[in-house]
Order: structure tokens, then sequence, then C-alpha cells
């Protein structure tokens, strides 16, 4: 709320950045039940919060998307009871490859990204679910990978 945060020195920055009544908007998506607890079921941000840090879906896999054995591949944030998410890499593999965790663990070090970026699972499909305009369904991914 209006406590914890006043604003940003450009006045149009803060604007865009609350709510009518004052609130922050996090970019986190969700519902209130009939009680009024909140569920966050989504972000409208691609970015997993690790630990507390903020982790770039597209800095994984434009990294990931480099490794030989892997022909697509989307990286989806799944729960984690120690770190609240942990990096899932979701992959369709190259022709004739099978893509292993340690492998694309590897190529993550090689390629300079930090250790906690580097996929904690990996999901080796066979076609990643699309938009009709061509957009990995990574809400769908995330349904799929953990039923909710």
């Amino acid at each position: 709320g209006p406590e914890l945060f006043m604003g940003y020195t450009d006045a149009d920055l803060t604007r865009a950045s609350f709510v009518g009544d004052g609130w922050f908007r996090t970019g986190d998506v969700g519902r209130l039940d009939d009680e009024g607890h909140l569920t966050i079921t989504d972000r409208l941000k691609d970015i997993i919060i690790r630990g507390g840090e903020n982790i770039s879906s597209r800095e994984v896999e434009d990294c990931l998307s480099r490794h030989p054995a892997v022909s697509q591949v989307a990286v989806v944030g799944l729960p984690d009871d120690r770190y609240g998410e942990k990096v899932c890499a979701v992959v369709v593999a190259a022709a004739d490859s099978r893509p292993t965790l340690e492998a694309l663990v590897q190529h993550c070090q090689q390629a300079g990204l930090a250790r906690f970026k580097a996929p904690a699972e990996v999901v080796v499909l066979d076609a990643l679910p699309m938009t009709a305009s061509g957009k990995v369904r990574k809400r769908d991914l995330r349904v799929a990978l953990t039923g909710r």
C-alpha cells in the first residue's frame, strides 16, 4: 500500500505504477475467494522468483536454445518448497537427441549464466503448446506440470 512506497522521481512512472486507490501494481495476477483470501495464480511478467532473486525466463531460454540438443525451449517457474519457485526447462529435442538436466546445467554454467538461474528440472515434450500467432502457451505448460 501507499505506506510502503510513495513513488518514483518521475511522476509519469509513478502514475503508471499505481492503481487509483494508491496500491502499487506488482504484476501479480490472482483471485479473492468468498472469505477475502488472495491466491496468486500468475504473473504478468515472465519472471521466476527463486529465493528472492528474479530470473528472466527469456534469458534462460536464450541460453538453452543455443544447446545443440534443443530444438525449442520454454522456461517456466514451478513451485519449490524451499525457494518459492524453481526453474523448469520444457524442451523439444533436436533430431536424434535427448537433452538431460546435467547437460543443460553444464551448458548454462559454461555460458556464464548464474548458477541459480540454471534449470532445476527438465521436461522433454514432442511439441510445445502454441497460440495461433506462434507464442508458447506457458500457462498451459504450468497447468500441465503442476495441475494448477
